[in-house]
């Protein structure tokens, strides 16, 4: 009985140090997947509603360009033509495709646009040499694989992995193509992560799931670009019992809920609510 109130004492004593020390090292065992700190301190220093799109306003990406591992669909613009070009053209890693006779241009870096030009005067200068043609081939190209622009969601969610941006994605969309979050996942401490270059300002976003899909705030639900990292950490086991001895994180703001006349304001026959959280 003595030894029982010794190491129920003892536990006792460890979990308020714990909290002394930090609501963070609650759980038992450290997650799986853990933000490092600086990723924390970037992440908790971000603006409130940082300038980038996000789900009600969204910005049309810049013309596609073309990189190794896209696949091309060129053809003569007249199908009636003599001409002939293989159809369907992947990119190679050199940035060229085969076109046979007409050569190995090479298109990586270039806009749809632009390779319609290229492979256009290719063919006339080819065909013009036998024809004596007066006037350019035209052709056409269209981008029918598109595996060169990817975001990332790894993490605790069930199918991490790379995902083609299609131009319109959020947050939430890449975290459902995922498969959806893991019972483990730390909702509320969610980032999204861009590129930069070595000697850059790192960018961390946060992101607030649980506000995203239960308060349909877009604030977090920003819009993907090609080679963000949308990462989800894990909790320890204790955390859920927890979460709320960690004020001040982005994902802390009041959300206001509008009842009828403005917000704040309650809509007939409904209980009052107060602000909703």
């Amino acid at each position: 009985m003595r030894n029982t109130v010794r190491v129920g004492g003892a536990f006792a004593l460890w979990v308020v140090v714990t909290a002394a020390a930090g609501c963070e090292t609650l759980g038992l065992s450290p997650p799986a997947n853990q933000l490092l700190p600086d990723t924390k301190a970037i992440r908790n220093s971000s603006p409130p509603a940082p300038p980038v799109p996000r789900e009600l306003a969204k910005e049309l990406q810049p013309a596609y360009v073309v990189e190794p591992g896209d696949t091309l669909l060129v053809q003569p613009a007249d199908l009636d033509s003599p001409v002939r070009l293989p159809p369907d053209q992947v990119v190679f890693a050199d940035g060229t495709i085969d076109l046979g006779v007409y050569g190995r241009p090479v298109v990586a870096g270039r806009t749809q646009e632009q390779i319609v030009a290229q492979v256009s005067a290719l063919v006339t200068a080819k065909e013009g040499e036998r024809e004596k043609l007066k006037e350019p081939v035209g052709v056409t190209v269209r981008v029918i694989g598109r595996t060169s622009k990817v975001y990332y969601v790894l993490g605790e969610v069930n199918a991490p992995g790379a995902f083609p941006v299609n131009g319109f994605d959020a947050v939430l969309d890449g975290i459902i193509r995922a498969g959806g979050v893991t019972n483990r996942a730390a909702l509320q401490a969610i980032v999204l992560s861009r590129p930069t270059p070595p000697d850059g300002c790192r960018v961390v976003l946060p992101v607030c799931y649980s506000n995203i899909v239960q308060l349909g705030d877009t604030s977090t639900n920003y819009q993907l670009q090609p080679g963000d990292r949308i990462y989800v950490p894990g909790k320890g086991l204790l955390d859920g019992l927890f979460n709320r001895c960690r004020p001040g994180t982005p994902c802390d703001r009041p959300q206001a809920g509008c009842f009828g006349g403005g917000c704040g304001a309650l809509a007939p026959g409904l209980p009052a609510p107060g602000l909703l959280r």
